[in-house]
């Protein structure tokens, strides 16, 4: 069905979580909310418009050259995405800094080209793309919502109090890459905890 193909990258198969991909722009990112809504709306706009695109010519991209002519059609998208950032929001586009030209080389977004957008329809990739890219999203929101809350102390994400009446000192680590690969085993273990009970209940 065309509507798994939307729901597989949001917890079957997310790409931070399962599938682990994507944890270079992931670890640097990831220590405010904003930064990691940035990351993760670029990366959504170039996955889905590569997967389109690549699906529409995958009949003509030689086997030969597939993985360059992929590469030329995603830099394309994180171009638009680079230069719109810049102009439109140029604090963003600063702190995010070299990791959004990096995204021409996602594992994420070449990936799935490689092994979804260049074998299946426009239809399945675009959902693909948007499954994937919104899976991206929330892993990622997930892990900068526990690191901004302990590094700063304050409990706070968007000026918006998480927990009233707490405060605690800071945990620099979370402003650190171990600071994310503890916050990603802990989740990854809450989810896999979570699908053995459902499994054994069955």
């Amino acid at each position: 069905m065309k509507l798994d193909e939307l729901t597989k990258g949001l917890f079957k198969y997310n790409p931070i979580f399962y599938l682990l991909l994507g944890l270079c722009p992931l670890l640097a990112v990831s220590t405010r909310v904003d930064n990691a809504l940035g990351m993760s709306l670029a990366v959504l706009f170039v996955l889905v418009g590569s997967n389109v695109i690549i699906s529409l010519l995958r009949q003509w991209i030689p086997p030969e050259v597939r993985i360059p002519c992929f590469i030329v059609v995603i830099a394309s998208f994180v171009t638009i995405v680079d230069l719109f950032m810049y102009g439109y929001a140029p604090d963003l586009h600063e702190r995010l800094g070299i990791y959004v030209p990096l995204i021409v080389v996602n594992c994420i977004i070449l990936g799935r080209a490689e092994a979804f957008a260049s074998k299946k329809s426009v239809s399945h990739s675009l959902l693909d793309g948007i499954g994937m890219g919104i899976g991206f999203m929330l892993g990622i929101v997930a892990i900068a919502s526990v690191r901004e809350v302990l590094s700063t102390g304050a409990m706070t994400i968007f000026g918006y109090t998480v927990i009233p009446g707490l405060t605690q000192t800071p945990a620099m680590v979370m402003l650190l890459p171990p600071g994310a690969f503890f916050t990603i085993a802990i989740i990854m273990a809450l989810i896999n905890y979570t699908t053995i009970r459902r499994a054994r209940r069955r």
